[in-house]
């Protein structure tokens, strides 16, 4: 009602009231005596009183019931979207994706108070084939493949699944990049004529959307792990080419001269090289006790890296002969640097120290792990005899010497960068900066910094930042 029209009503409420007490004084006392025409006038106050009471309760009564709905459709719109960044959260934090899709189905049979949910995934000739499912009593007929071929709609092949008396009531597909790869459908009782709304329908196709990205980071960090375990692979053939097949090609050439030489009766030369032989023998013996550590998880889940490098140190002191110190500043036990700088920092750490027992001839290292400004600086030096920084620096081909290429690729792939300091007879330093939060940073492409630079102000190692499906309802 207009604003106007309201006070036109109240007016006219009033008016009556008036001309009845009017009239009671005057006309009424001819034939309503006393106390007749005062009963009139309250049972006319009354009854305009009742019905404006009465229209006005019934307009407060339908506002409260249209808030209430409001507020009832304000909550399961807030369920769905906290349903859907939960699901979103457990999608992009790689869980495990059986959990996640069921967790995603369950959503849809209780955000949508449906008896089942199920979701099935195109096969390898075309049929639907279940994958989970979310039920609220004897619903499923069965694990059975969907008939194939046999119906032309996709919810007519999930109902194969559905006990007698069910049936597909919603389902909308489930893909990825536009590609369709499955189905996800939701039953009800065949009698029950619920029909689904607009914002319904829109939370099954989002939930389904996200079935699709759990399906495809899952087949995402499969083809990772298979290129991790091919890296590892080669990894491992490029160490045993370079390290074992190298030693026992040497003892084997060694060996054959040793059973010369005792043929000829020079015992003390063949003495001689038996020693070296023993040597090498040790060498080879270090270095595989070291492939051996290196095929764990160089950062085990909940250890940190700090903790894992002390670990490495010691085992490394122990095989090398070497006296191994190490040491880490409260700041860098906490820093919370990503699962892949975590890695990278370990890594090189262990190039490093590879490289010292290999090349410097060195009696200590120190290890030292700190947390300066935003980024975490690990050194590793050593008292060896040292090399010269500038001769290696001069170019891009002199980099492999003592595997400082994959060191130096290794801390560019986290957003880090490396500085080595060393000269002949007086030790080295290895020095590694990752900042904080590491594997969301990356160099651009033909930076190359000297290895020999002592200072990280300018340097061309600073990091830059990175730069509807169809929905079918069953009527």
């Amino acid at each position: 009602m207009y604003p106007g029209r309201r006070w036109l009503v109240v007016l006219a409420a009033v008016l009556l009231v008036g001309t009845v007490e009017a009239l009671s004084d005057t006309v009424f006392d001819a034939f309503l005596p006393f106390p007749f025409h005062a009963l009139l006038v309250v049972a006319v106050v009354a009854a305009v009183v009742g019905t404006g009471a009465w229209e006005a309760f019934r307009r407060i009564d339908r506002l409260a019931r249209d808030l209430r709905e409001r507020n009832a459709a304000l909550e399961s719109r807030n369920a769905v979207l906290r349903a859907v960044y939960d699901v979103s959260l457990s999608v992009s934090g790689q869980a495990d994706p059986e959990q996640t899709i069921a967790s995603i189905v369950d959503h849809a049979r209780s955000l949508l108070r449906v008896d089942a949910a199920l979701l099935a995934l195109d096969g390898p000739a075309g049929e639907l084939r279940l994958r989970a499912t979310s039920t609220a009593g004897d619903v499923l007929l069965g694990d059975r493949p969907a008939r194939v071929g046999v119906m032309a709609r996709e919810e007519d092949d999930l109902e194969c699944y559905l006990r007698p008396g069910y049936q597909i009531r919603l389902s909308v597909p489930v893909g990825h990049a536009e590609k369709r790869i499955g189905m996800l459908g939701l039953a009800i009782e065949s009698g029950n004529r619920r029909r689904f709304e607009a914002s319904e329908v829109e939370t099954l196709s989002a939930l389904a959307t996200q079935i699709g990205l759990a399906l495809e980071a899952a087949r995402l960090h499969g083809e990772l792990k298979v290129l991790a375990i091919q890296g590892e692979r080669e990894r491992i053939a490029r160490e045993m080419h370079d390290g074992l097949a190298q030693v026992l090609a040497y003892v084997n050439t060694k060996s054959q001269a040793v059973d010369e030489m005792l043929a000829h009766g020079r015992v003390v030369e063949a003495r001689r090289h038996l020693g070296e032989l023993a040597a090498a023998a040790r060498s080879v013996y270090v270095d595989v006790r070291e492939a051996i550590l290196t095929l764990s998880a160089p950062v085990p889940p909940g250890r940190g890296v700090a903790a894992a490098l002390e670990e490495y140190a010691a085992a490394y002191a122990e095989s090398s002969k070497l006296a191994v110190g190490f040491s880490a500043t409260p700041d860098a036990v906490r820093v919370p640097l990503s699962t892949a700088a975590q890695a990278e920092v370990f890594s090189i750490a262990r190039e490093a120290l590879t490289n010292v027992r290999k090349h410097a001839h060195a009696q200590r290292v120190s290890v030292s792990l700190a947390l300066e400004a935003d980024e975490v600086v690990l050194r590793v030096k050593d008292d060896g005899v040292g090399f010269e920084v500038d001769v290696l620096a001069i170019g891009p081909e002199r980099w492999p010497h003592f595997g400082l290429a994959g060191m130096r690729e290794r801390a560019e792939s986290v957003g880090g960068r490396i500085v080595w300091r060393s000269r002949l007879g007086e030790g080295a330093l290895v020095e590694l900066h990752v900042p904080v939060g590491g594997a969301l940073w990356h160099l651009p492409s033909g930076l190359v910094a000297s290895p020999g630079e002592t200072d990280g102000a300018g340097a061309p190692h600073q990091a830059v930042r990175a730069p509807s499906p169809a929905v079918r309802e069953a009527h």
